[in-house]
């Protein structure tokens, strides 16, 4: 029986943005159609003059993660059920983390160690990468195989130490090249955070030397030159793998854009993501007062590399809009000052959805298809959640978010519901959420957590064959 039905004039479905009612049945979307009659006993929601578009999807969040504190030992970030829930108030519902493999004693038991940290804590559906450091024991590449079996298709691999006091993430290329024999075996993806080590660490050595050490400078330490490098050397390893594919985390640069770009142009399956505050921040904001707020690993770049990125949304090199998510407080992200101790993610799962509408469409006229497939669809379609999430369809999962244009404003911390800071205050926000679902049920409405407590659920997942096969155009 038909539950719900939300009627808009501005809905964003894969086939193009109607008006529609989108009529919901047991979690799930049971039917998009013109509007008409109301069926008996549903209950009508119009939400007409607003934006309506699947849930938000962010691909790259770190939740009661393990996060360096100068001079002490590490500290947690907040949990799920805080990240979470902000999501929610910002019209995300789907958040990825990761499972770290060396946190368990086997692979199984790393995620099962992390799924304790999530189940019942989490406002938003969830899934993990699975995130492998160091050197890569053979049983573990075994166990990979039968981990993306299970569900978990998506691998994380370092290629740098990302700071010296680190030491121990990155994985050697030997090791990498097994791998990628292994997802390419079992119809995995790579997810890989690719910096040049030796350029990374001759730098912070450098600066050193030269007393260079406030992180004002830190784009010198992570560099394009390093993401140039590194991220063509992954790729020729991926290509010399048939059915090996690669995801692209947090691309900074123009150089990367460009690797992407060129790899995909060779029909090599290669797919991009970048971060909200790449797109919107450069290395110039570090002048700011306390500019670590704008940070995280790699570096902020240039003008001319944020002008590469959002061509390279444009293009198909960029397909994915994330926020690498680190929710501390103030104090704890800027409690680091030098190059090696600036703590890296942001604050800002709840402000993307609005904040890229506000760029894409508001500011730079790109189509309410655009912006949809950025920041919601295409992370379903590569991550292996489509059309389940990411579709406003007959099938997929009543996960829905609501922007309403009427509702502009000046973001700042105390409207959000995350921490005592956000990197976006004083930025315009066209829009803001009004309205979110998550599987049928209404969780926040003007405002409001209407869920009382965590509904979110583990997502299983499995890599479309299309994704794997050739750079599917998104």
């Amino acid at each position: 029986m038909i539950e719900l039905v939300l009627r808009g004039d501005t809905v964003v479905t894969p086939e193009g943005v109607f008006a529609r009612d989108i009529a919901v049945e047991a979690g799930r979307i049971a039917a998009v159609t013109p509007p008409g009659p109301i069926p008996p006993g549903a209950r009508l929601v119009d939400v007409t003059g607003c934006i309506v578009m699947p849930g938000g999807i962010d691909p790259h969040v770190h939740c009661a993660w393990p996060m360096p504190v100068p001079d002490g030992p590490p500290a947690l970030t907040q949990p799920p059920e805080v990240v979470s829930r902000a999501a929610i108030h910002g019209g995300t519902t789907t958040l990825l983390d990761f499972a770290r493999v060396i946190e368990g004693s086997d692979v199984a038991d790393a995620i099962a160690r992390r799924d304790a940290v999530w189940k019942n804590s989490c406002h938003t559906d969830y899934a993990f990468h699975l995130m492998v450091e160091g050197d890569i024991a053979p049983e573990t590449l075994t166990q990979l195989g039968a981990a993306i079996d299970a569900g978990h298709p998506t691998v994380k691999i370092f290629t740098t130490d990302i700071t010296p006091s680190r030491k121990g993430r990155m994985v050697d290329f030997g090791d990498i090249w097994e791998v990628f024999q292994i997802l390419a075996a079992h119809g995995g993806l790579g997810v890989i955070h690719a910096e040049d080590n030796d350029i990374v660490m001759h730098m912070y050595a450098k600066l050193f030397r030269e007393n260079r050490t406030s992180f004002h400078n830190m784009a010198e330490v992570h560099n394009a030159l390093s993401e140039d490098l590194s991220f063509r050397r992954v790729i020729r390893l991926a290509e010399s793998v048939p059915g090996c594919a690669l995801y692209m985390l947090h691309t900074s640069a123009a150089s990367g854009v460009a690797a992407i770009r060129e790899a995909r142009a060779r029909a090599l399956p290669i797919y991009g993501e970048s971060l909200h505050q790449y797109m919107l921040y450069t290395s110039e904001d570090y002048r700011k007062p306390n500019g670590q707020i704008f940070h995280t690993y790699p570096s902020l770049k240039s003008a001319q590399d944020q002008a590469a990125l959002w061509a390279g949304t444009l293009d198909g090199s960029i397909n994915a809009i994330a926020t690498d998510e680190i929710c501390c407080t103030l104090a704890q992200k800027i409690q680091g000052a030098r190059i090696d101790d600036t703590t890296g993610g942001n604050a800002g799962v709840e402000p993307r959805v609005a904040l890229m509408y506000t760029e894409m469409v508001g500011r730079r006229g790109y189509s309410l298809r655009k912006f949809t497939d950025l920041v919601s669809t295409n992370a379903a379609r590569i991550m292996g959640l489509y059309p389940r999430k990411g579709a406003i369809a007959a099938g997929s999962d009543a996960d829905i978010c609501v922007l309403d244009p009427r509702r502009r404003r000046r973001i700042t911390a105390s409207d959000l519901h995350e921490t005592d800071y956000t990197p976006w205050e004083g930025w315009d926000a066209h829009a803001w959420p009004s309205l979110t679902l998550l599987r049928g049920k209404i969780v926040m409405q003007d405002g409001q957590l209407i869920a009382d407590q965590p509904a979110g659920i583990w997502l299983p997942r499995k890599i479309d064959p299309a994704i794997i096969a050739a750079p599917v155009a998104l």
